[in-house]
């Protein structure tokens, strides 16, 4: 696997970041008659974008982590990787990072996955429970 580092995302990302939904995010979001258009992606792109952290190999961004962080839960609100990364094991170690800080802080960790993406075995895998589903997605929570 790479060596993964984290840097906070800034306005110059947005490029990528729209590039990175466009490529992980569209066949999910069909899937659940979802918008795909890219002011919708912007808005997604936009929200919660203080809590954003682009995922480098190297000097090339490869993905993209945005979670907030409460005192009394954190919500990741995505995690992205390129195809050209994904099956790397590349999620699957930042999001152990991320539940072994948690841990740490004795918090929650919630996420919500869209319906048919594999994404959710993993997160099955780390621990996640279903809370509730909706039309479109099923909302998890890991704890401590």
């Amino acid at each position: 696997m790479p060596d993964i580092r984290l840097r906070p995302a800034s306005s110059s990302d947005v490029p990528f970041l729209l590039m990175l939904r466009r490529l992980t995010m569209t066949e999910h979001l069909q899937r659940v008659g979802a918008p795909t258009d890219d002011a919708t992606h912007h808005q997604r792109i936009a929200t919660n974008f203080d809590d954003a952290v682009i995922l480098c190999d190297g000097a090339d961004a490869i993905g993209l982590l945005k979670v907030t962080r409460t005192p009394d839960e954190w919500h990741v609100h995505q995690i992205q990787i390129l195809p050209s990364h994904q099956g790397q094991g590349i999620g699957e170690t930042v999001l152990r990072q991320l539940l072994t800080e948690a841990e740490r802080e004795a918090v929650p960790v919630w996420l919500g996955v869209l319906h048919g993406n594999p994404a959710r075995r993993l997160y099955e895998r780390l621990g996640f429970i279903v809370t509730s589903v909706s039309e479109t997605s099923t909302s998890m929570i890991w704890r401590a």
